[in-house]
């Protein structure tokens, strides 16, 4: 019952986001400070900033996949056929004549009970890697990915407290208990865990990347490809490693990308380790099959995701499948661009109410890029014309 207990509040806690700005204190945000709440504004395209018509084309193809499962409900049945006659070079008119934009405004309660919003958040980036590696444990390939090991129980929070939708609970059972999976520091530890290794590679940060992507591929010896995607986690809140790195001084917060991890790893061999076991998440993974080579990776929503098409939400705050537009600013390294892209997947680090992470596609091109985004983005939802806005 503890572990149940402080479980229940650490999901609650991810149900907390933080945002800044404007003051609106008749603004009803119901639960604990902290609570976040979006509000969706109508606005006109013409408002919004310019979107090059090629720039529309993929979230065209990222819609119409969503569509496998939006068509069966009533307010995106029709747009959705509309969508299966649209060439790509009608994506700017079909998402303009067939849809309504909204700005999202984050809307925080504070300690004082006062209310602060915001219509900027952050968006990072994601790829899909390519890894070098084996079936089986031979050298140079001695570092495993590991399949859903047996003892792994999953419970759906939102079976008891509806609530907690989209939060589930994970551990293992131990006697008469139901205690907590191990850490990525613990499960690195345990061989016995290598029995549910479905790959093997060669580098350690390499594969600790793979599990923040959540899938990728790897080039087997004999020339072919092994596709592999998310299946489940230990349950242990993401933590970025970065930052720790930030905090001992080892890099500076300007510094901070995914390349500058993996060269400060290749510096200090004997604490790599040390650096991955900051974060205590643990990624499980399956083998995917994929219809052609240029098929993206399985998002959240159960579909293919598309390059420069697709964005991983909190679901909390967004349905997959939902079309939005997206204004994305960074400074260093400089990256500006509107695009218009689809909710279709999810993260463990993508937490709070405007809060994406931008799919850029496969390969070490799209990882360069996902690696050194962090940037202020501003979005908004584009809904069918009459369907109703969400509360």
């Amino acid at each position: 019952m503890r572990f149940l207990k402080s479980i229940l509040c650490v999901a609650s806690a991810f149900l907390l986001a933080s945002c800044s700005s404007l003051m609106k204190p008749e603004m009803e945000i119901p639960g604990p400070a902290g609570q976040s709440k979006l509000q969706f504004k109508a606005v006109s395209f013409q408002d919004l900033p310019e979107i090059a018509d090629s720039e529309w084309e993929p979230a065209l193809a990222a819609f119409r996949r969503s569509c496998v499962s939006l068509s069966h409900k009533a307010d995106w049945k029709t747009v959705c056929s509309v969508a299966e006659k649209m060439q790509p070079t009608d994506a700017r008119g079909f998402f303009m004549t067939q849809f309504v934009p909204y700005e999202v405004t984050a809307w925080t309660k504070n300690q004082d009970q006062s209310v602060t919003s915001t219509t900027t958040g952050m968006m990072t980036g994601y790829y899909e890697p390519l890894l070098y590696g084996s079936r089986t444990k031979k050298k140079p390939y001695t570092v495993p990915l590991h399949g859903t090991p047996d003892d792994l129980i999953t419970v759906d929070l939102a079976e008891l407290y509806p609530q907690l939708k989209g939060l589930r609970l994970r551990g293992r059972i131990e006697g008469q208990r139901l205690v907590p999976y191990g850490t990525r520091a613990d499960l690195v530890k345990q061989k016995n865990l290598n029995q549910w290794a479905i790959a093997w590679v060669e580098d350690p940060v390499s594969a600790f990347f793979l599990q923040v992507q959540g899938s990728g591929r790897i080039v087997l010896p004999d020339g072919s490809y092994m596709r592999i995607g998310y299946a489940n986690t230990n349950g242990h809140p993401y933590k970025a490693i970065g930052r720790w790195l930030v905090e001992k001084g080892y890099l500076s917060a300007d510094q901070l990308s995914m390349q500058s991890i993996r060269t400060w790893a290749e510096q200090n061999p004997k604490r790599v380790a040390e650096l991955l076991n900051q974060n205590p998440s643990y990624i499980f993974f399956t083998e995917r099959q994929a219809s052609s080579f240029d098929e993206g990776p399985i998002g959240a929503q159960g579909v293919p995701l598309t390059p420069l098409g697709s964005i991983a939400v909190d679901r909390r705050f967004y349905q997959l499948g939902w079309p939005m537009i997206v204004d994305v600013n960074q400074e260093n390294p400089e990256m500006r661009f509107t695009r218009a892209v689809v909710a279709q997947d999810t993260g463990g680090a993508i937490k709070g109410p405007i809060r994406f992470d931008f799919f850029w596609g496969f390969g070490e091109q799209a990882g360069e890029i996902a690696g050194r985004q962090k940037s202020d983005v501003r979005a908004w939802v584009m809904l069918p014309v009459g369907m109703k806005v969400p509360n």
